[in-house]
């Protein structure tokens, strides 16, 4: 897999969004594939609750007749974390301070999430 391609794909999201703390991707069985997190962060920790949380958003909407989960986002007093559905296998998480603009965290991670979603595909079909 190219760790370099998923590392330039988050931190260029950080780029790009004004309060990105930390993000991570995973399988969307909670296995992280890739974390830039703060050391206060437990990535493996913080991959198995986004699975979690982005399994139940993905029945809730499949109960609901919603169509294909995008995305959930939680708030709290400290800032949100936005939980991504990459295709079908695999998920993003992007924590933020109180100061990211989380309409403009949705329009960046729409491009990154399908860039990460090839390199994920790319791994697989090359059986690594």
């Amino acid at each position: 897999m190219d760790h370099k391609a998923l590392a330039r794909e988050m931190r260029g999201l950080r780029e790009q969004v004004t309060g990105i703390t930390d993000t991570a991707v995973a399988a969307a069985d909670g296995l992280l594939i890739a974390a830039d997190t703060a050391d206060s962060i437990d990535p493996e920790g913080l991959a198995a609750l986004a699975a979690a949380g982005l399994g139940l958003a993905r029945r809730t909407s499949e109960a609901t007749a919603r169509g294909a989960l995008h995305r959930t986002v939680t708030y709290g007093s400290h800032g949100c974390a936005a939980f991504y559905a990459v295709g079908d296998t695999a998920l993003m998480v992007v924590l933020g301070d109180e100061g990211m603009d989380v309409e403009r965290l949705h329009t960046a991670t729409q491009p990154a999430l399908r860039r990460i979603d090839l390199i994920l595909t790319r791994k697989a079909a090359e059986g690594v």
